[in-house]
């Protein structure tokens, strides 16, 4: 089973489980992900359903190819991080 991993910078403001997928698409592992827990959901996903502009998420160590999408294909060891998106000089 795939593996999500969230950022420590999350857990000052709601539990970040490390939580466990059979999804084959990181979409489907975020939409799991958004059903279960609205509230996280709602941090990595936008009303529209794409990744947020404040989050990035990689794929065994590879940013996602497209954040509206999403369809980046998983394996069953693969491990997906959601890390916050930082910038500035």
């Amino acid at each position: 089973m795939a593996l999500i991993i969230f950022t420590q910078q999350l857990a000052r403001f709601m539990p970040v489980p490390q939580l466990v997928t059979h999804a084959a698409t990181l979409r489907t592992a975020l939409d799991e992900l958004a059903a279960a827990d609205p509230r996280l959901g709602g941090y990595v996903l936008d009303d529209q359903g794409r990744l947020r502009a404040n989050v990035v998420a990689f794929i065994d160590g590879q940013r996602c190819r497209d954040r509206a999408l999403l369809d980046d294909p998983l394996r069953p060891d693969s491990t997906i991080h959601i890390l916050q998106a930082l910038s500035g000089g």
